[in-house]
């Protein structure tokens, strides 16, 4: 294996996992957005709010584009064993 290939193995795998974590980032980060605004609007000031809604929130997304995940995830895998079988 050449620079080359390992420097497109790295890139591939920074990738895949920005891909697969945005959902979940995003949408953690929407959530948490709002509870802090209405946090801010009624001075209620309690760390642990946001603690459940994001959690459902995490959950949903997940059960929502978990399946594109988990395909993105094994096409990924499947590019990797492809390099090792044509290297080997």
């Amino acid at each position: 294996m050449d620079m080359s290939q390992a420097l497109d193995v790295i890139q591939g795998g920074v990738m895949t996992v920005i891909k697969l974590s945005a959902p979940v980032l995003f949408v953690s980060m929407i959530i948490g957005l709002i509870i802090s605004i209405f946090q801010a609007a009624t001075q209620i000031h309690e760390q642990t709010i946001t603690f459940v809604p994001k959690l459902i929130g995490i959950l949903l997304v997940l059960i929502i584009v978990g399946s594109w995940m988990l395909e993105n995830l094994q096409d990924y895998v499947r590019y990797i064993f492809d390099l090792i079988v044509k290297i080997s």
